[in-house]
C-alpha cells in the first residue's frame, strides 16, 4: 500500500510563523495481545484498564484533554469503558475510534498479517467494521465519534469515503515517517507531519501521529535512512551509526519508544520547518507494567509517564503552546486563509 493510498490527494495546510504550536495526545486505548506472536481473535483482555488513571492524571496536571481512540473490546466490556466515560463526561477526554479488524465484528475476514491492516479489507468489509464498531461507541458512551485512528496506521483507498459516509471528521491514522509496506501496510516514509485536507470537500482533515528525519545531513535524509536499513546492507548496522552520529535519525512523538531529549529535538527540528500542529501518541496498555515492550516492569511505567509529563512542561512552558484536542485543531485549522494551503 503506498503513499497515494494512505488518505489519496492531499491538501498539505501550512501554517504563519507566529501560530502558537498545538498539541494533541492521543492514546491507541486497545485490548491486550502479543506484540511478538500472531493476531488472536480470543485475545481482549483489558485488565490494563484498570490503571488508565495513572496516564489521566498526568493530563489532569497539564490540563490537556486526552483523545482515547477505542477499539471493540474497550467499548464493549465495562471494565475498559468505565473508566473512560466519567474522563468524558467530566470533560477530561475525548472518545474516538480505533479499529483493530481482527477482534472487531463482523468476523468474516481470515485472521493475517496484511488483514490486521484495515485499508487492506474489501470495501464491504472495512465499512461493515467501523460502522458496527462505531454504533458500539455510540451505545457505550452516548456520543457518535468523529475522530478515527485506524489500527496499525492501516488506511487505505477506500477509507476516506468510508469516514466521509459515517461523519468522521478528523484522521490520525498516518504515522510519520513510517514505512509498513513490508507487511504489505502502508508507506508515511514521504509524508510530513503537516496536517492536510484529503477526502474532497475540505470535511476531512489528516492529523498525522508526528514523526520525521532529524540530523546534520543536509539533505537525502530518507534515501540515506532507507539505504541504512536495507538488508543487504544491513550488516554493516548504519542505521545505528547514522543515528550515533545524529547525522540522520527517524524520530516519533511517542515517548514508549523515545526518549525526552530525542522527543524535544524532534520537537525544535519540526518548529523550525515551520510545523505548528503535533501529535503526541501511545498505547494504553503501556501504562500497566509487562503488556507492551515499552514498559515491562512498574519502572518502565514510572518513566513513562515521567517522560509524559516532561514532555508536556517542556511543550507549554518553553514552547508556548497549547493543547488542542483533534476536533479543536480542525476548527484552528479551518481559519486559516487559503493562501497558506498547497497541494501534497
Amino acid at each position: 500500500m503506498n503513499a497515494s493510498c494512505a488518505g489519496g490527494d492531499r491538501e498539505v495546510i501550512r501554517f504563519q510563523p507566529s501560530t502558537r504550536p498545538m498539541l494533541s495526545v492521543v492514546v491507541h486505548t486497545e485490548e491486550e495481545f502479543d506484540w511478538n506472536g500472531v493476531y488472536d481473535r480470543n485475545a481482549v483482555g483489558v485488565t490494563h484498564m484498570r490503571e488508565i488513571g495513572r496516564f489521566q492524571s498526568v493530563c489532569d496536571d497539564a490540563a490537556i484533554v486526552p483523545t482515547y481512540v477505542v477499539d471493540y473490546p474497550i467499548a464493549s466490556q465495562a471494565e475498559a469503558f468505565e473508566p473512560l466515560r466519567r474522563f468524558a463526561f467530566d470533560g477530561r477526554a475525548l472518545i474516538g475510534t480505533h479499529l483493530h479488524p481482527w477482534v472487531s465484528p463482523p468476523y468474516e475476514e481470515p485472521v493475517t498479517r496484511r488483514n490486521s491492516f484495515p485499508g487492506n479489507l474489501p470495501r464491504r468489509i472495512e465499512y461493515d467494521k467501523l460502522s458496527r464498531l462505531t454504533d458500539q461507541i455510540v451505545d457505550t458512551f452516548g456520543t457518535r465519534p468523529t475522530v478515527y485512528l485506524a489500527g496499525r496506521y492501516g488506511v487505505g483507498a477506500n477509507t476516506p469515503d468510508i469516514l466521509t459516509a459515517l461523519g468522521y471528521e478528523v484522521d490520525l491514522s498516518c504515522c510519520v515517517p513510517m514505512d509498513f509496506s513490508a507487511e504489505d501496510g502502508p508507506d508515511f516514509s514521504s509524508f510530513s507531519s503537516d496536517p492536510y485536507w484529503f477526502g474532497g470537500g475540505r470535511r476531512l482533515l489528516g492529523l498525522p501521529c508526528t514523526g520525521g528525519f532529524v540530523g546534520w545531513l543536509p539533505a537525502g535524509q530518507r534515501l540515506a535512512h532507507r539505504l541504512a536499513i536495507d538488508p543487504r546492507v544491513g550488516r554493516f548496522r548504519l542505521s545505528g551509526v547514522l543515528a550515533r552520529l545524529r547525522a540522520v535519525e527517524r524520530l516519533g512523538l511517542t515517548p514508549e519508544v523515545f526518549v525526552n531529549a530525542e522527543l524535544r529535538r524532534l520537537t525544535r527540528k519540526l518548529l523550525r520547518d515551520g510545523m505548528r500542529s503535533f501529535v503526541f501518541y501511545l498505547h494504553s496498555p503501556s501504562v500497566s507494567a509487562g503488556r507492551t515492550p515499552y514498559t515491562r516492569d512498574d519502572e518502565d511505567v514510572r518513566k513513562l509517564l515521567a517522560n509524559c509529563a516532561d514532555f508536556f512542561r517542556f511543550f507549554k512552558e518553553e514552547l508556548n503552546g497549547v493543547a488542542m484536542t483533534p476536533l479543536q485543531v480542525k476548527a484552528a485549522v479551518g481559519a486559516i486563509p487559503m493562501g497558506l494551503h498547497s497541494e501534497g
